[in-house]
């Protein structure tokens, strides 16, 4: 295997969602190991805020993160708060790459999301109705980070294949 890679899902969505599955299956092909945790446990605990138990969702990534990063080089990948939570984690300990869907750059009483100086690649939509594009390339840009933009919203459902492409090249530049 090349490396590892962690597949976050965005909020009330799941591991076996349309966009991680795809992701998984272009990390598949390309050598790379793959795993998808489940945080819909902690997404359903608003008592903590309306996006769920973010600290929790943190801590679980990063104790899958150590554990994996023994295989090799690691990447992150997410989806919305799954990027979210994916930047937190790279911050904390070495990754290879990142890769970001629909990235929450900036969340209403959360601090502004960081990033690991490493290669990193993002995909979002012109039209995503959650997240600015504005945002997205204000924070992409000190970073020099790939930015694809497409004619899509924030589920980027109709760019799931242009998604799987854009992490395949990722992963095939590290």
């Amino acid at each position: 295997m090349k490396g590892h890679c962690i597949l976050s899902h965005g909020f009330e969505s799941g591991p076996d969602a349309t966009k991680v599955t795809a992701l998984a299956e272009a990390a598949q092909r390309l050598g790379w190991s793959h795993e998808r945790p489940d945080y819909t446990d902690l997404d359903s605990k608003r008592e903590v805020t309306p996006l769920g138990d973010v600290p929790a969702r943190i801590a679980r990534l990063l104790a899958l993160a150590q554990a994996a990063a023994q295989r090799g080089p690691l990447v992150l990948a997410g989806s919305s708060l799954g990027a979210y939570i994916s930047a937190h984690v790279a911050q904390q300990m070495p990754v290879a790459g990142l890769f970001f869907m629909a990235p929450p750059v900036v969340m209403q009483g959360a601090p502004p999301m960081p990033a690991a100086h490493v290669p990193t690649s993002i995909l979002h939509g012109w039209h995503d109705e959650l997240i600015p594009a504005q945002q997205v390339v204000d924070w992409a840009a000190p970073r020099s980070a790939r930015l694809l933009l497409v004619n899509d919203g924030h589920r980027l459902s109709d760019h799931v294949q242009v998604s799987a492409e854009a992490f395949a090249a990722l992963l095939g530049a590290l």
